[in-house]
């Protein structure tokens, strides 16, 4: 959780550094003073990224008061205990309740989902138990498992909210079939070139019971909305007559 956490912050104050190795200013350039406006946007934005360390937790309005309670002793120099090893482990041993409580509820609403997936027009399931729903009929080639794919999609839980995207990337993504979860690996042999699909991601052949926290929870169902754009063709070999 504290490496989460620290990754989180690390990253934003980063961030302005990184962009500068790449730019040349003036010699004698100064960094203009933030305006109050930015000042409260960057310090709510920083709030913004210590909640995500936070969203695993579950917390109630009186457990994040506590946390908050916390946060402001701790940037004031004054906490009452040390975040010692048997404050570290307290909170370890808080984490894995509350996740593994959360995944027991994904379970069972992931379960009924895909029950509800596998019954729209056209499904068809692969063997790993995937549900692949044609939505546009492609007229191209179909990947094979060793293929490259370019695509556009969008990923969502089975609450509809959205956890990654390329579409709000504006930019397609490529994926060898290969190296990503089975369940893409089996639903693209389902999809020509062109075609668009909606697949439903049993938590067995995507993240499984560990999720990928704080964004998929544990045993969670997901749906990708997919338009396959195209397969990459490897590039010649070096030395190949062209």
């Amino acid at each position: 959780m504290r490496r989460s956490l620290a990754l989180a912050l690390f990253s934003l104050t980063l961030a302005a550094p990184a962009a500068a190795q790449n730019a040349k200013p003036a010699p004698s350039a100064q960094p203009a003073a933030p305006s109050p406006a930015d000042t409260d946007k960057a310090l709510y934005a920083l709030g913004l990224a210590i909640s995500e360390s936070l969203k695993s937790f579950t917390l109630t309005p009186a457990e994040l008061e506590k946390v908050m309670g916390g946060l402001r002793d701790g940037a004031a120099g004054k906490g009452r205990f040390p975040f010692d090893q048997k404050a570290q482990q307290l909170v370890s041993d808080l984490a894995k309740g509350r996740f593994a409580a959360a995944a027991e509820k994904e379970k069972a609403k992931g379960a009924a989902y895909l029950e509800k997936s596998a019954k729209e027009k056209g499904a068809v399931k692969t063997a790993g138990g995937a549900v692949v729903i044609p939505l546009a009929e492609g007229k191209g080639a179909i990947p094979a498992p060793t293929d490259t794919v370019k695509v556009h999609y969008t990923g969502t839980l089975v609450d509809g909210k959205v956890f990654d995207s390329s579409r709000q990337r504006g930019q397609p993504a490529e994926f060898p079939l290969n190296q990503v979860v089975p369940c893409w690996t089996e639903a693209f042999q389902k999809i020509k070139v062109g075609g668009k699909a909606k697949i439903v991601c049993p938590s067995s052949i995507a993240y499984g019971e560990q999720g990928r926290p704080p964004v998929i929870p544990g045993n969670a169902v997901l749906t990708f909305d997919v338009e396959l754009l195209d397969i990459v063709k490897a590039p010649p070999p070096a030395g190949a007559k062209k």
